[in-house]
């Protein structure tokens, strides 16, 4: 059976829009607590220059290509849908592990607000939702009827220089606290994930603005500076502005310890994307 593809673009991002296999990948490595990721897309036209993402891909062109195309999987909720003979209760879910959930095209498409619909209707799963895409908080009327459900916002830096360098087609600092402050005061349990901590500007008062937010829980993790973890187009300009900032292992642990104190608990790597209902339930069975 010949599979069937179609092309079309979004600005500079080639879309393609194909089947997929499967929707629900048992989940491994840094997110194994859980049991399934799933994954409505395959690439993002974020294109951040350090995501790990990029490095999962096929080929040496996609990899090079990273942030310059999607692939939709154009039968995910047919996919879904053919779970509900057994449905997913009980099982926790981690949305999104390499691609964005929120990032550009699905304001046009509504493939993951289907997915959550779906998830509702037919599998009360117990969900975490990572973005960096402030177009999350439209799917806020869903999200409050989960009964464990998780935001994360990733927000990696205070300096929109820094920003624009490592992240150059996702919204402004500013939009993403906005967005996880609205998270928030809707009632939805929330997390920043500063992962990777990016070069600050200042940690005092970084610290007061993610204070603002009202969020509780914070992740951070270092961002290692090497060569082969840049995609093509940036790499330089933001190994340079690592350089010019002194963003060190040392300078890292700095600014950590400036978080740590100001903010109410702050987790450091693997351990901090694990929400407090999975907590409870490792520690149970642990204790038996």
């Amino acid at each position: 059976m010949v599979e069937t593809v179609r092309k079309a673009k979004l600005g500079q991002t080639v879309v393609e829009y194909r089947p997929a296999s499967s929707i629900l990948t048992q989940s491994s490595g840094f997110i194994d607590t859980f049991d399934f990721t799933l994954n409505p897309y395959a690439g993002c036209s974020f294109g951040c220059t350090y995501c790990y993402a990029a490095f999962f891909t096929r080929t040496a062109d996609l990899q090079q290509n990273w942030g310059k195309w999607i692939r939709v999987k154009e039968n995910a909720l047919a996919l879904l849908r053919k779970k509900r003979r057994n449905p997913l209760i009980g099982t926790s879910v981690y949305m999104s592990s390499v691609t964005d959930p929120y990032q550009p095209i699905e304001k046009e498409l509504g493939l993951t607000r289907a997915i959550l619909q779906e998830l509702l209707d037919y599998h009360q799963v117990r969900l975490v939702v990572q973005t960096r895409g402030p177009l999350v908080t439209r799917d806020i009327d869903l999200l409050q009827r989960f009964e464990q459900v998780r935001v994360n916002m990733t927000i990696t830096t205070d300096d929109e220089a820094v920003r624009r360098v490592f992240e150059p087609h996702c919204a402004s600092i500013e939009r993403r606290l906005d967005s996880i402050r609205e998270i928030h005061e809707a009632g939805i349990p929330a997390c920043i994930t500063m992962t990777p901590l990016l070069p600050i500007a200042s940690p005092e008062d970084f610290a007061e603005r993610l204070l603002a937010t009202g969020v509780q829980r914070f992740v951070v993790q270092m961002f290692h500076a090497t060569k082969s973890r840049f995609v093509a187009g940036t790499g330089q300009a933001a190994l340079a502005l690592s350089t010019q900032m002194n963003w060190t292992q040392e300078r890292y642990e700095a600014v950590v310890a400036v978080l740590s104190q100001q903010l109410p608990d702050v987790r450091e790597g693997r351990d901090g994307f694990v929400p407090d209902w999975l907590e409870a339930e490792d520690l149970s069975n642990t204790e038996k």
